[in-house]
């Protein structure tokens, strides 16, 4: 199974989620494009979090240097990413995605993260931040995702609780939430296995 970690928006918690299901199921990890950070990769962050020894952690498609939309960063470099030239890892294991920014961030000048999405025969896993107006960022993903009929497993709310927001957005979607995330300090390797444990009959 494949499961493609989006979010509304960069810096909603995709990295922590991917670090929790890959160790839910210990999944095989790949982030398709990295932009900026390249010293401490969102890999790297996911490989420090993850206890068990399943996992593999595959190389990016693409490494571009600065901390910005795919687009840009990869124009800066000379480069165009092409969703249909990005080869999939083959594995035999599961397979954790972690998407760059949002649904509609932009890998170039035509096409979006949406257009990868739909080439990987993955169930989405949406991960949304509680913030002022991160329920209408919520619905518009969840929408964006269903027009173009892509399976969403479920959704994942991240951050402190807002238990009126929450109960709207998953009455309005119909979706499941397969996981609350605390407002955490720190993250640890036993955090990590914490949620994990909590996570894992959720994704069967």
């Amino acid at each position: 199974m494949r499961y493609f970690i989006t979010g509304i928006g960069t810096g909603v918690g995709k990295t922590v989620v991917s670090a929790i299901i890959t160790e839910a199921l210990q999944a095989d990890y790949w982030k398709p494009v990295q932009a900026g950070d390249l010293d401490y990769s969102d890999t790297q962050i996911v490989k420090n979090l993850v206890s068990n020894n399943g996992s593999t952690f595959h190389p990016e498609a693409f490494k571009l240097k600065n901390t910005m939309s795919p687009h840009a960063a990869a124009a800066l470099e000379g480069i165009e990413i092409i969703p249909e030239e990005i080869i999939i890892p083959g594995t035999e294991n599961d397979l954790v995605i972690e998407g760059a920014g949002g649904v509609m961030v932009p890998l170039n000048s035509r096409q979006t993260m949406l257009d990868l999405m739909l080439l990987t025969d993955a169930e989405i896993v949406l991960v949304s931040l509680n913030y002022l107006g991160s329920i209408n960022h919520t619905l518009l993903s969840w929408q964006i995702l269903e027009v173009h009929n892509l399976r969403i497993k479920g959704i994942i709310f991240n951050g402190e609780e807002n238990r009126e927001g929450e109960n709207f957005i998953l009455r309005h979607t119909g979706l499941p939430m397969l996981l609350r995330i605390n407002q955490e300090q720190v993250l640890t390797r036993e955090l990590i296995r914490q949620y994990a444990a909590l996570i894992k009959e959720n994704l069967k």
